[in-house]
């Protein structure tokens, strides 16, 4: 199985494909230097099998490594996923 994660920056999206095949995204809003991530979504047929998780973790990668933006989560899933991943919270304390 093959994942990838792609930034649709026109679009304020992620987005997230399995062999190919878009199974995911994540929207987000700019407001100054923070990037507000306000949704994530799974296709139906495909969860249950750790792709939001692998998602977020793909999405903030790349937050880290090519901005530095701070995050700042609204969807409740990227709050939690936070909350349980202490080595990301770095992303949501930038200046």
């Amino acid at each position: 199985m093959s994942t990838a994660v792609q930034h649709l920056p026109a679009q304020n999206r992620y987005v997230f494909t399995k062999d190919g095949v878009e199974v995911g995204l994540t929207d987000y809003q700019l407001r100054d230097r923070d990037i507000h991530i306000t949704h994530t979504e799974i296709d139906p047929s495909m969860r249950g099998a750790g792709l939001a998780s692998e998602m977020v973790q793909s999405v903030l990668d790349h937050i880290r490594t090519d901005t530095d933006y701070r995050v700042v989560a609204e969807c409740p899933y990227v709050v939690t996923w936070l909350s349980r991943h202490p080595e990301y919270q770095e992303l949501e304390q930038r200046a």
